[in-house]
């Protein structure tokens, strides 16, 4: 019988793993309205790659181009949201992306807030990347932290919905309002504080993105095809009237900083099952520069 206990607790792990995490007992999305393409962002590039039809949009990515959207203005804290769908088969060396982003305001020395799926080679799933950058990119010396994830579902099947909070003492990752990731404002230095604005964009990463470079972008698959609905804006703008009214959001069901207990262990679910990265325990990184580890 002792050969078949490692098949007995794998069989076991996977049977809890495919149930999904516990419910995090709070939706945040559902405080937060839905909009409109055209009401909250506008093409920035690939305008040919892009198609909206009653409220979705697609875009693709070929061996001419591919194309990215960003929103109609920028933010100083916000729910950011949509929900997406990616493309199955081989989609290696392609990223498909959500993120907040000041790299246009601030060339080599901008933030950023991630959520890109690196794209796979079949049988192998997507991998979820969080990342975050404080005036630190573009100088020759990019100092990412990164938290990479794999799903408890096929990103491919359906569209779910992923999610940033960003707010002046944390930043937290959601998947579905189940958060994986929060990143906390330890430092001034390794929080970024600077408006942003929020992005969407499919292109190609070869050089890095799958396997960390092992396998490209393969044309004759293309195009490689993403799809958004379900956007989701709520934050305090900072392009209007600065006013104290408006109320940077909350992830957490008492409106307070920080997750509820029951957030926390749907988290730490997540985290024991599905985190494959973590840069803070990557032996091969210099952590004297990414004091928050």
């Amino acid at each position: 019988m002792a050969p078949l206990l490692p098949l007995i607790f794998f069989l076991m792990f996977s049977s809890n793993s495919a149930q999904g995490p516990p419910s995090p007992g709070y939706n945040p999305s559902s405080k937060i309205s839905t909009v409109g393409f055209d009401q909250g962002f506008r093409n920035l590039w690939g305008l040919e790659h892009q198609n909206l039809d009653q409220g979705a949009l697609t875009i693709w990515l070929d061996s001419s181009s591919g194309s990215g959207f960003k929103s109609l203005h920028p933010y100083r804290s916000g729910y950011f949201g949509a929900a997406v769908k990616l493309q199955p088969g081989y989609t290696a060396g392609v990223i498909t992306s959500f993120y907040l982003s000041n790299n246009e305001e601030h060339p080599g020395n901008h933030d950023e807030i991630d959520i890109e799926f690196l794209g796979t080679t079949p049988g192998k799933p997507y991998t979820l990347q969080t990342n975050v950058y404080v005036r630190g990119s573009g100088d020759g010396n990019i100092i990412g932290r990164e938290k990479k994830f794999h799903l408890w579902f096929d990103p491919t099947q359906d569209f779910h919905n992923y999610a940033i909070v960003w707010n002046p003492t944390e930043i937290i990752f959601l998947v579905d309002d189940v958060p994986i990731r929060r990143y906390q404002r330890k430092s001034d230095a390794t929080f970024p504080l600077r408006p942003m604005w929020a992005y969407g964009s499919i292109w190609d990463a070869s050089t890095w993105a799958t396997e960390d470079g092992k396998y490209k972008a393969d044309y004759s698959y293309q195009p490689f095809v993403g799809r958004y609905n379900n956007f989701k804006l709520g934050g305090c703008t900072a392009d209007g009237p600065t006013t104290t009214s408006c109320q940077p959001p909350s992830a957490s069901p008492s409106g307070a900083t920080g997750l509820s207990q029951q957030q926390y262990s749907a988290m730490e679910w997540v985290q024991r099952n599905y985190l494959v990265y973590d840069y803070c325990r990557d032996p091969k990184r210099d952590h004297t520069q990414t004091p928050e580890c």
